[in-house]
């Protein structure tokens, strides 16, 4: 059974910085898609950002310029960086490893770890 791990949430002034990583159980990023999403209370899940397997990235027009998506295949681990954060990036925010396309195909969710901004 594969396990995504998320970690490096956590409470933060605005302005301030953190990195979340997503850490998997076993090698199932190096031909995957990496995506981070994020709920904040009342609202749906949000897509944050993508890496694809060969490293293109992509952002939500909310965090471009403030937030940077990575991925270490051979650490199975994916991080986002988030720089000047903002009270409305408080969210729970989930780790997404998706594979298509190949063999088995797969798509694996993290617990989630809350991100707090305050003012």
């Amino acid at each position: 059974q594969v396990q995504l791990v998320e970690s490096g949430g956590g409470l933060v002034q605005a302005g301030g910085s953190l990195t979340l990583a997503c850490t998997a159980s076993l090698r199932i990023l190096r031909t995957a898609v990496v995506k981070w999403y994020r709920q904040a209370p009342g609202n749906q899940r949000e897509w944050v950002s993508g890496i694809s397997s060969d490293g293109r990235t992509d952002y939500t027009s909310s965090v471009k310029g403030r937030f940077t998506i990575s991925r270490d295949d051979a650490k199975n681990s994916a991080y986002l960086q988030m720089n000047s954060l903002k009270p409305e990036d408080t969210a729970v925010y989930y780790c997404n490893v998706v594979r298509r396309g190949i063999t088995p195909t797969y798509d694996y969710w993290g617990q989630g770890t809350q991100v707090t901004v305050s003012s």
